[in-house]
């Protein structure tokens, strides 16, 4: 062992600095400190324990200012909320009962803000004792004051007397739970020391260990998300060198190595999600400067998501095709665009409208979102030929030829039973679509109208939002023959997130998505493929529900092995070669 008289300080710093460019990055886990008497403090379990799994502790202190909590967390892979004094009853709406203990003021309202803003940011989260309560309120949840006064059932002692680092009692682990999954058991003893307790968990979470009681020992998430709380202190055994509890950390270190991966990448590439009918929300004085709970996509979400752009569309619900209703429609379009524009100029430091992919780039290195323009039925040009350039001129760079029901131009996949196809007018507009530089989009088309509009158009077609009937059989999705024509023009199809079109026996789930991407990639190959959420419009799914959740999609893609190359493939770069050619050929 070397003493302070030998210690070679200078051949140390030259082994520090010949290591120091093939350095291992370290995930770093923001921990809650505890403050009291003045101090700032922290036990030494939590932090030993951060570091013996593999990630770079970073301490969080009490703080009120919302700018240095949002900082704070963006210099974070992980979240530890730990242990401490009881949480004010205030926070959760209720008065305090006598049995009460003591309250630290300095730390309910900085860690519900940042519990709060790290689940819209997908943070990866591990609460402890009083870290799962805060998690456990933050999200919705209710909590006992005082399990022994407040529980109408016998209740062990959950404050044992013996040293931290001793089990004192046995909890069950739900089976097939991630809690189970971590620690490869159902039934394992833990320490204890509390006497609040979760009484029912938040919405989006669930109840995955209970104690012989009764008492709720961990809550988990019910949507594909990293976070996990429980009541012991895993982070005490590590001292008396007993590992069983580390795989808890190791998990907490594994999910944010995978966090870090996709902030990481997003900072690379540029996200596009194809299809949005946020404007559907416009008559409900939607604020999309402001995280709205009212709508799917906004700045917020997007930027918490790291999502960069997406294509919101004018869509027109299929009406009357008399003069007086084409008129109608195509006013209503224009209209709708108007407010897209105005949208965005009311928020231009943050966001602007891309017209090429050449724009989209530029907006992302400038820190800038990008809005494109889109249209949801052709409905909207009425029987005006001229109308395809002038939507494309004010920066249209698609337009679905038809939704939920015959129109003009082409007969739909639904309330088609006469099986129309391509009419005579509708070939026309294809043809003005392709020298404009307009997309042609199959979302919605029939498969007659499909077949036929592969035969009309002289460029690559795109389906914003559709998937694979194979997996999933609905007439709105494609057949496997569908999948492999549209990829022999060079097209691409989206998979879209909304839940009807992925399962028809249950709500879908991320990984059901992913499981229509697969299908497709393995059918017609990774160049042919990509994303349309459908947000707003009835898309999100289990796992990734509105723009915040984004990254989580890349997170799974990243889990199934896919490169960095193919997801900026499937995150709009096919999308956007076939708009690059559908443009050139126009200029």
């Amino acid at each position: 062992m070397k003493t302070f008289q030998t210690f070679d300080i200078e051949s140390e710093f030259k082994t520090l600095h010949n290591r120091f460019p093939n350095h291992r990055k370290m995930p770093v886990i923001g921990i809650t400190g505890n403050f009291s008497e003045g101090n700032l403090s922290l036990a030494p379990g939590y932090y030993t324990s951060i570091l013996k799994a593999g990630g770079l502790p970073l301490i969080i202190p009490p703080c009120e200012n919302n700018d240095i909590l949002i900082n704070s967390l963006e210099q974070v892979d992980g979240i530890l909320l730990t242990g401490g004094a009881d949480v004010n009853p205030l926070f959760f709406g209720e008065e305090p009962v006598r049995e009460l203990h003591g309250i630290n003021p300095y730390r309910d309202r900085q860690e519900w803000m940042l519990t709060r803003l790290a689940v819209n940011r997908q943070v990866p989260i591990l609460g402890i004792c009083r870290g799962m309560q805060m998690l456990n309120l933050a999200l919705g949840g209710s909590l006992y004051q005082d399990i022994y006064s407040q529980r109408s059932e016998t209740t062990l002692k959950h404050s044992q007397d013996m040293d931290r680092a001793f089990a004192s009692h046995h909890i069950q682990i739900t089976p097939d739970s991630l809690l189970a999954r971590i620690l490869n058991t159902t039934r394992i003893p833990v320490n204890s020391f509390h006497h609040q307790a979760v009484k029912e968990a938040a919405p989006g979470l669930q109840v995955s260990a209970v104690a012989p009681d009764g008492v709720i020992e961990a809550i988990e998430s019910t949507e594909y998300k990293s976070i996990l709380g429980v009541q012991w202190h895993p982070e005490c055994f590590i001292l008396n060198q007993d590992e069983y509890m580390m795989p808890l950390f190791h998990w907490l270190i594994q999910e944010a190595t995978s966090f870090r991966s996709a902030k990481e990448l997003h900072r690379k590439i540029l996200t596009l999600d194809t299809h949005c009918d946020t404007p559907m929300f416009f008559d409900q004085q939607i604020n999309f400067a402001s995280r709205d709970s009212k709508i799917k996509v906004d700045l917020h979400k997007m930027t918490e998501g790291r999502q960069d752009a997406t294509i919101m569309v004018a869509y027109l619900e299929q009406k009357e095709r008399t003069d007086e209703a084409l008129l109608a429609a195509t006013a209503k379009a224009d209209r709708i665009l108007n407010e897209i524009e105005k949208m965005v100029a009311m928020n231009c430091t943050a966001v602007d409208i891309a017209y090429t992919p050449s724009d989209l780039y530029r907006l992302k290195q400038a820190g800038k979102k990008a809005i494109m323009l889109g249209i949801e039925n052709g409905y909207a040009i009425g029987k005006d030929l001229s109308n395809v350039a002038r939507f494309r001129k004010r920066g249209v760079v698609y337009m679905t030829l038809c939704h939920n029901g015959n129109n003009d131009i082409c007969g739909s996949a639904r309330y088609n039973d006469a099986q129309t196809g391509v009419t005579a007018f509708g070939e026309e507009v294809i043809r003005e679509m392709n020298r404009t530089g307009m997309m042609v989009d199959l979302s919605h088309a029939g498969e007659r109208s499909f077949y036929e509009t592969l035969e009309i158009s002289r460029q690559p077609v795109v389906c914003s939002h559709s998937s694979a009937r194979a997996i999933c059989d609905h007439p709105r999705n494609l057949t496997d023959e569908q999948l492999r024509a549209i990829a022999r023009q060079g097209g691409v199809v989206q998979v879209c997130l909304y839940s009807g079109f992925l399962r028809s026996d249950r709500p879908a789930t991320i990984c059901d998505a992913i499981d229509h991407l697969h299908h497709m990639v393995n059918l017609i190959g990774i160049e042919h493929v990509g994303i349309g959420s459908d947000f707003d419009g009835d898309g999100g799914i289990i796992g990734c529900n509105d723009s915040s959740e984004m990254i989580n999609f890349t997170r799974r893609l990243l889990h199934e092995r896919y490169s960095e190359e193919e997801i900026q493939m499937i995150w709009g770069g096919n999308f956007l070669r076939v708009m690059e050619e559908v443009q050139r050929a126009a200029r």
